[in-house]
């Protein structure tokens, strides 16, 4: 496929102004303490020479809590061992679309006792038997928060329950900023300033909408409003968005290098292939659509390739299961269920060929996400186990609910 050159991404655009829809977007470093991202050492994978089979949507679930957990614990085995927050949420997650109650329970235990802060907060980092960085990460709070919500209701606990609304309230009052279109999340308690410091692939409408509907609260929709409009700004620049970003008060959106002022290279990698899969849950068509948006760009290259220039041409040969479930996000927003189904299968061969904790985790999270409607978005792609062996319609499928 021929690549095309877009200058004003490609990129150490430190100081360029671009005006787009009357949008004023600038490439510009940022005043934060760290940066993310999965650099990973794949494990070897204990598959001898047999051809690896596609898995079901519930055991990749499965794989991932017996192989990346211990005692409640998300370990980073190809990280060097630490645990980060953003693991632990996801684990949540995965336990809950496993309708793994005891995993859920030893997963959010180890997460309050070893994490949790006295505002409610997690901590992002542990390592060692000690939190090495206290400083809370606004997607893993939310993830955490939407986990226990659902699981609340799922399983008629009121304990999860008051633990949802504690973590909800404490992010929706402390990291969050206004702009015009309502409001966006912080990705840190350091983050706020002018502009703020943006990472749009924590912005989760279905997480919103779950909390939403828990607590009352209309600035969970404020929420909602506001990163979609964000998101959309973004869209508006460049087909893909950029893992980093600042937005000012009065909505100005500039694409960003990383959450430092040292980071300088704008791109679209791990962090920004989340967004596709994060709206494409939504119940909201608003958000489906700008899962969409991203589909053109993510098509020009057809191996799975992670880290993109923001025309979505490759920065490097690096391939990673989260950019074919990205692809399969975005590709299940125009329509397209036959080549998104394709891509989710061809993330979780890539992930059983080279097993690493984030791509296992995408994995699992991508499949259950868009083929569910019980974990507070909406499926968009019909469930890998919606009929049972003699073609019956399985239990509490989403094809057995759209009949019902």
């Amino acid at each position: 496929m021929t690549r095309r050159t877009v200058a004003w991404v490609s990129v150490a655009v430190a100081a360029s102004l671009l005006v787009v829809g009357g949008i004023a977007v600038t490439a510009t470093g940022a005043l934060t303490p760290r940066e993310t991202g999965p650099a990973s050492v794949p494990i070897t994978p204990q598959t001898g020479d047999a051809e690896p089979e596609r898995r079901t949507a519930a055991s990749a679930a499965a794989v991932f809590l017996d192989e990346w957990v211990d005692g409640g614990r998300v370990v980073r085995r190809d990280q060097g061992g630490d645990t980060v927050s953003e693991g632990q949420a996801y684990g949540l997650l995965v336990a809950l679309a496993a309708d793994d109650e005891a995993a859920f329970d030893e997963i959010w235990t180890w997460t309050a006792e070893n994490l949790q802060r006295s505002d409610a907060l997690l901590a992002w980092r542990w390592e060692g038997g000690r939190i090495v960085d206290d400083e809370p990460a606004s997607d893993a709070d939310l993830d955490a928060a939407r986990a226990l919500a659902l699981a609340a209701d799922k399983w008629q606990r009121e304990d999860l329950g008051l633990e949802a609304d504690r973590l909800a309230t404490v992010l929706i009052e402390r990291m969050t900023a206004p702009v015009p279109s309502g409001l966006i999340l912080l990705p840190g308690l350091w983050a706020a300033g002018e502009p703020a410091v943006y990472n749009p692939s924590y912005a989760s409408p279905a997480a919103f909408s779950v909390l939403g509907q828990r607590t009352g609260d209309p600035r969970w929709a404020a929420l909602a409003e506001g990163s979609r409009a964000t998101t959309g700004a973004l869209l508006d620049v460049a087909p893909l968005p950029s893992d980093w970003a600042r937005v000012g008060s009065d909505g100005t959106v500039s694409v960003s290098g990383g959450p430092s002022d040292a980071d300088t290279v704008v791109r679209y990698s791990y962090d920004a292939a989340r967004l596709p899969v994060r709206y494409a849950e939504s119940c909201d068509p608003a958000d489906v659509a700008l899962a969409a948006r991203l589909a053109p760009a993510l098509l020009r290259e057809d191996d799975g390739r992670a880290v993109l220039d923001l025309g979505g041409s490759p920065e490097n040969e690096e391939r990673h299961p989260l950019a074919l479930a990205a692809r399969a996000g975005a590709v299940a927003g125009t329509g397209d269920i036959e080549g998104a189904d394709r891509d989710l299968a061809a993330a979780d061969l890539l992930s059983q060929e080279q097993p690493t904790y984030y791509g296992t985790a995408w994995t699992a999270l991508a499949a259950n996400l868009l083929t569910r409607s019980d974990l507070g978005g909406c499926a968009i792609l019909p469930s890998d186990e919606a009929t049972n062996d003699d073609g019956t319609t399985a239990p509490g499928s989403d094809a057995q609910k759209a009949g019902e």
